[in-house]
Formats: structure tokens, C-alpha cells, sequence
């Protein structure tokens, strides 16, 4: 006999699944977001619906680690290098999205006799919002839009205007707004956000340096961030909310937007706590208020109208001052008009402490399902326009299958192979598997247990690159010599760019020895020669080293742009120097090839400069990028063989050795060895060389 409302706790987990299965299916049958699934669906089953559920303490744990993992994504998330790029358009858009909004709420508080704390937090709640359509933004290549970014860095002004005021409003409502409640408030939040922000990432830079790269590890680390600065919070009279976004905003560095631990973290968060959180919002709403109390309506009215207003005033007024077009209006309008996250988080919250009541929770909720169909739609109608308008760049990039081959031959560097290959991929080429390579020194007869032993270490592969649903193609190939074998993969397999680790232990007078040196001699696709000491997620600046005639090869503009991706994928920065060559040549060059990291560009004169004033300022979180050249082609020079054997004495300096991609019909057999023309060395560079 099952009694209603449902306490078996393996029932009640049984049909939260079939919502958070079954939900998201129905809404994008009907085009809606699939957020309002499990709201809905909280709003039938809760207790002013069938009653099938209680929101007993279960729901409401499960509702606030979700609450939680909410706030922290958006730390996370949060595109740090944009804002401060265009920081000061996006410091004034944020405070306009924010502040209309947050008047217009406020005075809705007022007229409607709210006490001035609900008030206030009622403006907050209209103040913020949530990039529920950047996706969509993403998906049509205008991310890096002026008026998108503008929008974007916006966000983390709005997200942190509200969360302040919901510590100030709920402080004040447990006490008095005294000077004792403000020299302590302001104390707590100085110290809080000092240890947050300026602790969490001297002690993560050292975790992820000196920790296993274990994928459980990394997760309990981050978790333990999150959970322990939410305790913080609390300690320091605040919501834990706001801790588990300094928290996010902290770890925003190390945890790549690519990489396995952010797809582990969003896992967890979309497929089970979130759900729970939108399925918790949704029991509080009580749609008899509407129909029992009039007032509720015009409540409803009011606060959807303030908000579109508000929101939509904020891109009109942007639009005048930086001569946006009207398509960037009404994409910025579509971004900064849904009202999720920070929103909920909020309204929960003053439920909570009793300074909202149930027509007000109804009224935001019905704000959120409207906002989050109006907002999507905007941007998949003039977002499409806007990518129609934007000014296309020529393409000089290679055409094709994107396929990235990774030979593998040592475990410990496998993660971090995957790791660089799949940052170094093209956002529309994401269905494109990683091909992982173990080639097997053997006569063909007597392979079978080195062959065994290999894909076992290819299973690895595969597990760990699962983690970050990475699709990976696995092969395994048996040749007598081990480089004949990568080439032989990258033949058969139409390889166009192959991603290699180098242990820096030369055993031969070659550069990296017999096998690096002989299919990097024998190709003309892109190879990556990859010493890398430090984790990637630890990388605070790019350093790019362009030798003399560089952008004459080939595979220059190809080389640039991954180089760029990666740079901004890291959210790090980038430094190039260019020796003896011309600067404004390259300053073209990074104008016109996206993305755009914060950039600066630097002329040497000789490769005596860079090694004297350069090499020995190279810090452990720098991730060094030589562009180099094979040996006989153009940009090639003696320097280059040089500085890898000379970085890899730097025990902690993680480098690249990056060759570009060379035509296919060049044949350069006959210029193997011929050692560069004397009138493109300096006086200095012979001495070296010699």
C-alpha cells in the first residue's frame, strides 16, 4: 500500500528520476528550455499540487547542494578575460542591467507594502540574471561579439550586486542594521573574501603541481573548495551561496572549460543536484493563491513587466553610447533577460527568512518560466542575424576533418596529452575523435603480449578522455621500427596534426632522438613536441618564440589560431616574441586571428637577447611555445635545435616545440642539412652556433 504523501525514501528517488528523465524530453518536444521541466514538475507532485511529495528535509538537502552547484558553475563559468578586456563597457552595462532592474523592484516592493528589506531584495532579484541562451550565442560563432562580451562580463557585476545584497538583506533581517552589524559585516566580508579569493588559488596552483593526476582526487579537491568556503560563508554571517561563488570565481583558472574536471563537475550538478533544486522551487509555488487572492495577478503583472523593462533598457542605452547596431540590442536583450540562478538562489532564500511571501515566490517563478522561453528565442532570432552580419575574416586555415593523433608510449604523461589535444580542437569539430596510437616493437608472430600490454594502456586512454566525453578512436600498430609505425597511422588514418610527449632524455646526438626526430623529418602535417612538467590548468601566461621569416611557412595562420585557442581555453595570457623580424607584420597577424587573449608583443633582435634576458625569467607556471621550423625549410635556424635542449635543463619549464603544417607537394629531400644562409645570422647567433 503506498501512502501519500510519499516517504519510502527508494520511491521518492525513483520518481525524482523519471522527472529528470522523462521532463526534459516533454519541454524540448515544445521548444522550451528544459530548466521549467522540473519546476513544473514540482509544482504538480508538491504539496499545493497532488501532494505526491512532501518538500521534506531530503528534498530540501538535496535542493540546496544544488543550489549550490548552481552558483558554483557560474564561477566557474564566468569569462574573466573578456571583462577585463572590455571591462569598462562591461562594468557600465553590468551596473545599468542591474540597477534599473533593481529600482523598478524596488519601488514594486514599496507600492505593494513591502517592508523596505523585501523591498530591496526584491529589486536585487530582478537585478540579476543567468546566460541560460549564451549556448546559443556560442553555437553561432558571436561569443566574441563586442556587444556578446559586453553582455557576458556584465554578468559577473549583476551576480555579484545581488548576492551582496542578499547577505546585507538577510543580515539585516535576523538584527538590526546597526554600526556594530555594519563594521562586523564588512569585516567578516573583507576577510572572507581575501582568504576565498586570494588563499584558494595559492593553495590550488600548489595542489594541482604537486598532486597525482587522478581524476577522483582533482574532484574531492574541488568539492571540499566548494563546501568548506560555503561553511565559510555561514561563519562569516553570510548565505553559503555567495561562498560557493567566490569559490568558483577562485578555481575559475584551474578548471578548464574543456577538460575532464569541469565535465565532471557539470555531470554530477545537471544530472542529480540541480534537478533537485528547480523540483524544490517548483513545490513551493501554491497556484490557488492565484485564483483565491486578485492581488497575486497584479503582483505577477507588475514584476514581469519591471523586469522586461529593466532589462531591456540596459542594451538600448549601451546601443547609443558604443553605436551598437539594433541586432546586438536585441541579442543583448535575449542574453541578460532570463532570470535563473542567482534568482532562485535569492528567492529561496527570502522565503526562507520570511521576508518574501507565497504570492511572491509565485510571481518569480512564473517571471522565470516567461524569461526563460523569451530569452532563448531572442538570441536564436537575431543572434542568427548577427552572425550573418559579422565581418568575415578569409580563411587561411587548413580544410577538412580535423584529426588529432596522439602516439603514446609512457602512462604518466597519457592524461596530459589528451588534455593538451583536446584544448588544441575547434569548437565544430567536437564529433571528431582523438586518435590515441601505441605502436608495438616487435616481429608481427611474437607481438601478442606487447600487443595485450598496449591496449591495456589504450583502455586508459579511452576511460579517462570518457570522463570529459571525449570520443577517442584507439589503434594499436606493430613495426619493427617505432616511427615508421606513426607514420604508417598517419597515413592510413589522414592524420593532420599529431600531438607527441618528449621525457627531454636525448639519447643520441639528435634533437629528441631517433623516433621524435625521424617522423617529424618525414611528415608535413602539424606535430606538437610536448615536454610538459606542470598540470595545464596551472598556466598563467603563454609565451610564443617566432623565429625570423615564420609567417612565410605554410601553416602559420593555422599554428596562430591553435595557439590562440589554447591561450584562451587556459584563460591565460599571451606574450610573443619575435625575434628580428617585423613587429608590425605579427601585430597583424594576432589582430585578425581569433580568439583574442590579453596579447603582448615584444621584438628581439638576436637569439643572444632571448636566451641573456629572457630564458632565465621563465616562470614555472609559463607555458613556453617554440614555433619552430624543419630543418632545411624557411624560418628554420640553428637556434631552434638549441633552445629545447636548453629548456628542458629548466626542471619545472613545461614546453612546446609547435611545427607548422608544410605543404604536401614541397620537396625538400635535398635541402636536408644545409644549415641556414650566414647573411640571416647575427655576429652573437655564429658564436653560439659554433
Amino acid at each position: 500500500m503506498i501512502n501519500l504523501p510519499i516517504d519510502e525514501p527508494v520511491m521518492i528517488f525513483a520518481l525524482a528520476m523519471v522527472i529528470f528523465f522523462f521532463t526534459p524530453i516533454l519541454m524540448k518536444k515544445m521548444k522550451i528550455p528544459g530548466i521549467i521541466g522540473p519546476i513544473l514538475a514540482g509544482v504538480i507532485i508538491g504539496p499545493h499540487g497532488f501532494h505526491l511529495l512532501e518538500r521534506d528535509q531530503t528534498i530540501v538537502l538535496l535542493g540546496t547542494i544544488g543550489l549550490l552547484f548552481i552558483i558554483f558553475i557560474a564561477g566557474l563559468e564566468l569569462d574573466i578575460d573578456g571583462f577585463k578586456k572590455y571591462r569598462r563597457r562591461s562594468i557600465l552595462f553590468g551596473t545599468l542591467s542591474f540597477t534599473i532592474p533593481f529600482i523598478l523592484g524596488t519601488a514594486v516592493g514599496i507600492v505593494f507594502d513591502y517592508s523596505l528589506t523585501a523591498s530591496i531584495l526584491l529589486g536585487s532579484i530582478l537585478g540579476s540574471h543567468t546566460l541560460l541562451a549564451y549556448p546559443i550565442a556560442s553555437r553561432f560563432g558571436i561569443a566574441k561579439n563586442k556587444a556578446v562580451t559586453a553582455a557576458v562580463g556584465g554578468t559577473l557585476l549583476t551576480d555579484m550586486f545581488a548576492l551582496l545584497i542578499l547577505a546585507i538583506v538577510t543580515g539585516a533581517a535576523a538584527g538590526q542594521l546597526s554600526f556594530i552589524f555594519w563594521l562586523k559585516m564588512i569585516i567578516s566580508l573583507v576577510v572572507f573574501v581575501a582568504l576565498i579569493l586570494w588563499g584558494t588559488p595559492k593553495l590550488s596552483s600548489w595542489f594541482f603541481r604537486n598532486a597525482d593526476n587522478e581524476g577522483v582526487t582533482n574532484f574531492t579537491y574541488v568539492m571540499v573548495v566548494l563546501f568548506v568556503s560555503g561553511f565559510l560563508a555561514i561563519v562569516a554571517g553570510m548565505q553559503p551561496i555567495i561562498g560557493a561563488f567566490l569559490a568558483g570565481l577562485a578555481l575559475n583558472r584551474f578548471v578548464l572549460e574543456h577538460g575532464t574536471l569541469m565535465n565532471r563537475i557539470r555531470f554530477l550538478g545537471n544530472a542529480l543536484f540541480i534537478p533537485f533544486f528547480l523540483l524544490s522551487v517548483g513545490m513551493l509555488m501554491d497556484l490557488s493563491v492565484l485564483f483565491h487572492d486578485p492581488k497575486s495577478w497584479i503582483i505577477t503583472i507588475t514584476i514581469v513587466v519591471s523586469v522586461i523593462i529593466g532589462k531591456a533598457s540596459a542594451p538600448f542605452i549601451i546601443r547609443r553610447i558604443y553605436n551598437y547596431s539594433k541586432t546586438e540590442q536585441n541579442v543583448m536583450v535575449g542574453l541578460t533577460i532570463p532570470q535563473a540562478a542567482a534568482t532562485l538562489a535569492s528567492t529561496l532564500v527570502g522565503y526562507e527568512v520570511g521576508l518574501l511571501d507565497q504570492a511572491t515566490v509565485n510571481a518569480v517563478i512564473i517571471m522565470i518560466l516567461l524569461t526563460c522561453i523569451v530569452g532563448p528565442y531572442l538570441v536564436e532570432k537575431y543572434g542568427r542575424k548577427l552572425a550573418l552580419k559579422e565581418e568575415q575574416q578569409p580563411s587561411e586555415r587548413s580544410e577538412g576533418p580535423e584529426r588529432i593523433l596522439i602516439p603514446l608510449a609512457n602512462p604518466q604523461t597519457m592524461e596530459s596529452l589528451i588534455d593538451l589535444a583536446n584544448l588544441l580542437k575547434q569548437t565544430n569539430t567536437a564529433d571528431q575523435p582523438l586518435y590515441t596510437l601505441t605502436v608495438v616493437q616487435k616481429d608481427i608472430k611474437a607481438a601478442q603480449n606487447e600487443v595485450a600490454h598496449a591496449e591495456k594502456m589504450l583502455d586508459h586512454a579511452v576511460m579517462y578522455a570518457s570522463g570529459a566525453e571525449i570520443p577517442v578512436r584507439p589503434i594499436t600498430r606493430v613495426e619493427h621500427n617505432v616511427a615508421n609505425g606513426i607514420i604508417r597511422a598517419i597515413t592510413e588514418e589522414r592524420i593532420n596534426m599529431v600531438v607527441i610527449g618528449w621525457d627531454a632524455e636525448r639519447k643520441s646526438n639528435k634533437l629528441f632522438g631517433s623516433i621524435i626526430d625521424r617522423f617529424v623529418d618525414q611528415t608535413n602535417q602539424t606535430i606538437l613536441v610536448s615536454k610538459l612538467s606542470q598540470p595545464l590548468q596551472t598556466t598563467r601566461r603563454m609565451i610564443l618564440i617566432i623565429p625570423y621569416g615564420a609567417d612565410h611557412k605554410p601553416g602559420f595562420i593555422e599554428a596562430l589560431f591553435r595557439i590562440k585557442l589554447l591561450t584562451s581555453r587556459l584563460s591565460a595570457s599571451l606574450c610573443v616574441l619575435v625575434i628580428n623580424d617585423s613587429i608590425e607584420t605579427y601585430e597583424k597577424y594576432l589582430q585578425r586571428t581569433k580568439p583574442d587573449p590579453p596579447t603582448e608583443l615584444i621584438k628581439l633582435y638576436s637569439w643572444h637577447s632571448l636566451q641573456t634576458e629572457y630564458v632565465s625569467m621563465f616562470k614555472p607556471d609559463d607555458l613556453i611555445v617554440i614555433m619552430s621550423a624543419r630543418k632545411g625549410t624557411i624560418a628554420w635556424h640553428p637556434e631552434l635545435e638549441v633552445l629545447p635542449k636548453r629548456l628542458a635543463k629548466i626542471n619545472q619549464q613545461s614546453f612546446i616545440v609547435y611545427y607548422p603544417a608544410e605543404e604536401k607537394e614541397v620537396d625538400i629531400r635535398g635541402s636536408r642539412g644545409i644549415e641556414i644562409p650566414k647573411e640571416m645570422l647575427f655576429k652573437k647567433d655564429y658564436e653560439d652556433y659554433e
